[in-house]
């Protein structure tokens, strides 16, 4: 921020200054998490066929999917697809396109490399500017890529927004499957902020355990934007296995993910 004060002055030009940044830090961020996620899976990276890749950053020509292909030492030939300006939603979009690739591709390994930064989104505060304090405090919603970096508008009818529609998606979704008790499967919940997660707990009388994962991730990381509900997938994931159960979803066989932004998902 001292080598460059343009951008802890409010609304002062500073967008190339982000974008500049952005070109090493997202690329070398994803490599380290893509790295550990191979090491986990523990099969040789050469087996991977497709790379998908989203960021709220951006855009490059060429893309960041480039760039990780070329740091992780992936073939050229590895089919890929790169994401921007998902927002929120983008976590819950890319492991749709994941399953897609996987399930109408014979032999299909697909990588998934989310990053963001806040690089994008951090702006010198302001008193005169609600929504800028409350992007910074949490991290209808939309948002625009200016000369001064990425800025968003949060409207206050976003908790009731989303709490008068969820049960409606999830009934539309579940009831084909003979599921209508919203606790008998586990919970992905973007965390947008507590306001929202307890609307959508009061609304579909979840137990508090359902959203533990994602008020643990609010609480320790944050609002991450497309990367969030990856997070809380994992916490789920490692939860699960520490206890024993049978299946890493906290031993249910189905659980919903979802996700919000300027373009909504569920």
């Amino acid at each position: 921020m001292k080598e460059n004060p343009n951008i802890n002055s409010y609304k002062a030009p500073s967008l190339d200054t982000r974008q500049d940044m952005a070109a090493t830090l997202i690329p070398e961020l994803g490599k380290e998490a893509a790295t550990k996620a191979i090491e986990e899976w523990g099969q040789p990276k050469s087996k991977i066929t497709h790379l998908i890749c989203c960021s709220t950053m951006g855009a490059f020509i060429p893309g960041y999917d480039y760039q990780i292909v070329q740091l992780l030492g992936l073939d050229l030939s590895i089919n890929r697809v790169m994401l921007y300006q998902q927002g929120c939603n983008g976590g819950g979009t890319v492991l749709r396109i994941a399953k897609d690739l996987a399930e109408n591709n014979k032999g299909a390994r697909v990588l998934i490399v989310c990053t963001e930064i806040t690089l994008v989104g951090f702006h010198c505060p302001t008193e005169t500017d609600v929504d800028l304090l409350c992007l910074i405090a949490l991290g209808a919603i939309c948002g625009s890529i200016r000369e001064h970096g990425l800025t968003f508008h949060i409207g206050k009818e976003v908790p009731d927004l989303i709490s008068n529609h969820i049960e409606k998606r999830l009934i539309e979704v579940f009831h084909p499957l003979g599921i209508t008790d919203w606790n008998s499967i586990f919970w992905a919940a973007h965390p947008g902020g507590p306001a929202i997660l307890d609307q959508v707990e009061a609304k579909l009388g979840l137990k508090p355990e359902k959203l533990r994962a994602t008020r643990h991730v609010l609480a320790e990381y944050g609002n991450m934007s497309s990367v969030t509900v990856l997070f809380i997938l994992d916490e789920v994931r490692k939860k699960s296995t520490e206890d024993g159960l049978k299946t890493t979803g906290e031993g249910l066989e189905w659980g919903v993910l979802f996700g919000f932004g300027p373009w909504a998902y569920y």
